[in-house]
């Protein structure tokens, strides 16, 4: 178990008059609430990040990563982001994301040209 140190106004730690265990609980239970109302993709959707670690955990061949496409999920949830950005609606939360998904964007790119200029490199078997 992790132990974590708050410090709190004197005021507010007053109301904590509660013994340890339900402070805990009390706690997990409104992370879990506070998490779930602001990002519930997440229980729908896998993040971006781990379909890439999955993927490349999986020791893809190099056609494989030139192939690589994120799943339609992760692409719609791109897309509407892109479409508030246009229209300059997107939370900080948001923004955040497709920054990320940007940058996942980028270091895709930079494998799959790699993967490309390995392919074009290797030695040609004679016929």
């Amino acid at each position: 178990m992790t132990t974590i140190s708050l410090e709190v106004p004197d005021e507010l730690a007053a109301q904590f008059k509660l013994e340890p265990t339900a402070l805990s609980a009390l706690l997990r239970e409104t992370l879990t609430a506070t998490l779930s109302r602001h990002r519930p993709e997440t229980s729908i959707r896998k993040p971006l990040h781990q379909e890439l670690i999955d993927f490349l955990s999986s020791s893809p061949s190099l056609e494989q990563i030139i192939q690589f496409k994120i799943s339609a999920s992760a692409q719609k949830r791109l897309e509407e982001m892109l479409n508030k950005n246009r229209e300059e609606q997107l939370t900080a939360e948001e923004q955040t994301d497709l920054d990320q998904y940007l940058q996942y964007r980028h270091a895709l790119i930079l494998l799959k040209a790699s993967a490309r200029r390995a392919i074009v490199a290797r030695p040609q078997l004679p016929e």
